[in-house]
């Protein structure tokens, strides 16, 4: 097992002498700040798009912007494959803030987190910024307050594209924040958010569109992970960023479904951090413990913690354009992976959050008109042994053991991890892991999987 440090740098003038702590790890530097003294990797046009828009976000926020962008950056670039488990890593940041003090006090919750989050060891250190960089968030002249009522994380998926029409239907007024890092997932938010600005064109709200992606060669010998179990931090930090300019006591909407939130392991191979933890119940508490230590006055909203992704899409509050365009919504785990047919990229029709999706479609519009490369279910026996079986074999099996006794809902719905944050809501959540598993079974009810 090796070590990585990664060292954030600003630019050419941050010469700071930084001796990692663990001699013998491999050390890296990550420049944020090209020559004309402009934040490369995203940052710094959100900031000028904030600015753009008469925002101006805090100097803390920022700083938590970049600690995600960073924790992204390891996740994304440090490989797991030579790691003694096949999966856990040891990482280290150093990270420049501007309140070091603040920063070093949330050292242990961070990498309590990050921990739960990616299933990896994680240190964060912290040291002064470098002088010409003690503010870094452009000065905005406010005339008025914001116009936006709330800000709201906006994927490009199913769940997102339903709460942002909840929010427009009711008349707020979001600003809101996404991230990608390859054409694909853009391809989607753009065609999503077209869709919301021809049919609410009296609602004056905004998207921000972040493209933060690190060079795959940045890491010497390392090819990289796919996996992104940090990318909710990043996702996080950016919506925090946005929020924070919208004065005290913001609002940052997290629309997902709480089937997925919970995301209870369908076989016991996939305990831990094997199965994503992005809007878990504990990371969400966690999250929100870090930002009201650091002052930032954004609170994390998921209204749809309770509900399944079937009970979201029969709630819409605008069934009519979500049944004319949901279609160009991406919920699918890898669309990428089409490539390897000599396809599009698009939704497989198989992968968990494909099931889920078809399953929810068919349950809250009745029909669906989105492409998938696996059309039909049931139309010949499905491989247990390939990745198009897999997943519809894993549900089968939670289905057989909810079925036979329906009791254990109550115990398992805590594997994933703690839920002593929320005690009330463990019937809430009991319940919508059972409805969600049966929205599930009434898909594949009749789909054979066999060897």
């Amino acid at each position: 097992m090796k070590r990585h440090s990664l060292i954030c740098r600003f630019n050419a003038g941050d010469r700071a002498r930084i001796e990692p702590v663990q001699k013998d790890s491999l050390s890296t530097q990550v420049h944020f700040v090209s020559a004309d003294d402009r934040f490369d990797y995203g940052l710094g046009n959100l900031l000028d798009s904030l600015a753009g828009l008469g925002l101006q976000a805090s100097e803390t926020a920022f700083d938590l912007s970049l600690l995600s962008a960073m924790v992204f950056c390891a996740d994304t670039r440090v490989s797991r494959v030579d790691e003694q488990d096949g999966w856990t890593r040891e990482i280290d940041l150093y990270i420049p803030v501007q309140d070091v003090d603040l920063w070093i006090e949330q050292q242990a919750l961070l990498s309590r987190m990050l921990r739960f989050l990616t299933g990896d060891q994680w240190r964060i250190f912290f040291r002064p910024r470098p002088r010409r960089f003690a503010t870094i968030v452009p000065a905005v002249e406010q005339a008025e307050l914001p116009r936006f009522t709330c800000a709201s994380l906006f994927s490009g998926g199913l769940d997102s594209y339903i709460g942002t029409i909840d929010l427009l239907a009711t008349g707020e007024v979001p600003l809101l924040v996404s991230h990608y890092m390859d054409g694909a997932t853009s391809q989607h938010q753009k065609m999503c958010i077209s869709h919301l600005e021809n049919s609410y064109t009296k609602i004056n709200f905004e998207a921000l569109r972040t493209y933060i992606c690190f060079e795959t060669d940045l890491i010497a010998n390392s090819e990289g992970d796919s996996n992104q179990r940090s990318r909710s931090f990043l996702f996080f930090g950016l919506g925090v960023l946005a929020a924070s300019t919208l004065g005290d006591n913001a609002s940052l909407y997290v629309p997902e479904n709480g089937l997925i939130s919970l995301n209870v392991p369908l076989d016991p191979l996939r305990l831990g951090s094997l199965s994503t933890r992005t809007t878990h119940p504990f990371y969400m508490a966690r999250f929100g413990e870090l930002l009201n230590r650091l002052g930032l006055r954004v609170s994390l909203l998921n209204p749809y913690r309770h509900m399944t992704k079937g009970e979201m899409v029969a709630g819409c509050k605008n069934p009519k354009l979500l049944g004319a365009t949901a279609k160009n919504t991406m919920s699918c785990s890898s669309p990428a992976k089409a490539r390897w047919k000599k396809l599009a990229p698009g939704h497989c029709g198989y992968c968990v959050p494909c099931l889920i999706r078809r399953a929810a479609i068919r349950r809250g519009l009745k029909s669906d008109d989105t492409y998938y490369q696996l059309s039909d279910l049931t139309s010949r026996p499905l491989d247990a042994a390939a990745a198009e079986g897999q997943h519809v074999r894993s549900f089968q099996l939670s289905l057989t053991k909810i079925k036979a006794n329906p009791a254990i809902a109550d115990a398992a719905i805590h594997s994933p991890g703690p839920l002593a944050d929320v005690p009330t809501e463990w019937p809430k959540l009991s319940r919508v892991y059972k409805q969600g598993l049966n929205e599930v079974g009434r898909l594949i009810d009749e789909v054979v999987v066999r060897p």
